[in-house]
């Protein structure tokens, strides 16, 4: 694989992956949801943290996470240039499009979200809004693939337990995380191949 088809990979995912933000983002409310089957819903969420929701606290933690995500995407795009370059295995670039794809696809909310949309509370957004809810650097990532696998309750005989609700598979996210994830998955799976050690003349 070479630089061009990475960067059609790349090209794809990131399409798909704004696009649907795009839909979500002028067609929900937030909080909103549909149910497509009963284990599939599509929920509008908005994330304004790392992975999982998790957040940096002070006034200038979402700035620094910001900055973080686009030193890391640097960082990912010399690691697929380098990569390249040394003809690595086509599933090691592939692996690594996956996940410039995916950071990128989530950076550009991060960045730009904040500046041209209003607040998704109550009513839909307004894409280019006049009264933007955040700023540069400071917008939310919006989330809305949501697998309930298992939604049911404990039974009443377990202790402490018993009664309270239970639901497999709880986390909201997106195309660029499904990106992400798969890219970590496969240098996981793959690793021989994507690693392969070199042979001693």
């Amino acid at each position: 694989m070479n630089l061009k088809k990475a960067a059609l990979i790349i090209f794809v995912i990131l399409l798909v992956d704004q696009i649907s933000k795009l839909y979500i983002k002028t067609n929900f409310v937030l909080g909103e949801s549909i149910e497509v089957f009963s284990w599939f819903k599509i929920l509008f969420i908005e994330n304004e943290g790392a992975a999982w929701g998790a957040k940096i606290p002070g006034e200038y933690g979402k700035l620094i996470l910001t900055l973080f995500r686009l030193c890391a995407i640097i960082g990912i795009g010399y690691w697929l240039y380098d990569s390249a370059r040394k003809k690595g295995p086509s599933i090691l670039l592939t692996a690594i499009a996956l996940i410039f794809a995916g950071a990128f696809g989530n950076i550009i909310d991060s960045v730009f979200y904040g500046v041209i949309f209003d607040d998704s509370y109550y009513h839909i957004a307004t894409l280019f809004a006049e009264d933007p809810y955040g700023t540069l650097f400071h917008g939310k990532v919006v989330d809305m693939l949501y697998f309930p696998l298992i939604d049911t309750t404990w039974p009443d005989w377990l202790p402490i337990l018993g009664g309270k609700s239970f639901r497999f598979f709880e986390p909201v996210f997106n195309i660029a995380d499904v990106a992400i994830s798969t890219g970590v998955g496969i240098l996981i799976v793959f690793n021989k191949k994507a690693f392969p050690e070199k042979k001693n003349d």
